[in-house]
């Protein structure tokens, strides 16, 4: 594996656990951010989850 899609990688794997978490937090009561907080982080990091998971597989991929 190329260092960069490690790294990708990597993030990808944070940005999947943040909104993992945030649909827990939603669905399960009182976010501890607050409702609207929680969902702009939910937001953010479903996309990005994608995005990422993306451009490391790109990066990985053999020529």
């Amino acid at each position: 594996m190329k260092p960069l899609a490690g790294l990708f990688l990597a993030l990808a794997c944070l940005l999947g656990i943040a909104a993992t978490g945030s649909v827990f937090e939603l669905a399960y009561g009182e976010p501890d951010l607050g409702i609207s907080t929680t969902r702009w982080i939910l937001g953010l990091t479903l996309p990005g989850t994608v995005i990422t998971l993306l451009v490391a597989i790109r990066i990985n991929r053999p020529v």
